[in-house]
């Protein structure tokens, strides 16, 4: 269910905004979004395992208040986050 050390290196290689980053709202995003199809894909297979559907919704609240905050700061990245992670119809 979790990410392994080399996909969590991947992401942050890909969404980093300068070398290391590790903090910034796109890496957090995108690592919080692979978690989000983890953990989706779980839930599938396993409909009353409810401790786990708590966390997947704690997930997606933390990522929501995420992008809330980068769209709040910088419109374009927000946008170009989206895009690339395919969030939005």
């Amino acid at each position: 269910m979790s990410i392994t050390a080399d996909r969590r290196a991947a992401l942050i290689k890909e969404f980093a905004q300068h070398e290391g980053d590790t903090g910034s709202p796109e890496v957090q995003v995108a690592l919080l979004s692979e978690r989000i199809r983890n953990l989706t894909e779980h839930l599938k297979t396993h409909a009353k395992d409810f401790h786990s559907r708590r966390g997947l919704l704690m997930m997606v609240g933390q990522r929501r208040r995420l992008l809330d905050y980068l769209r709040r700061k910088d419109v374009t990245r927000y946008k170009a986050l989206v895009d690339r992670l395919g969030l939005r119809r």
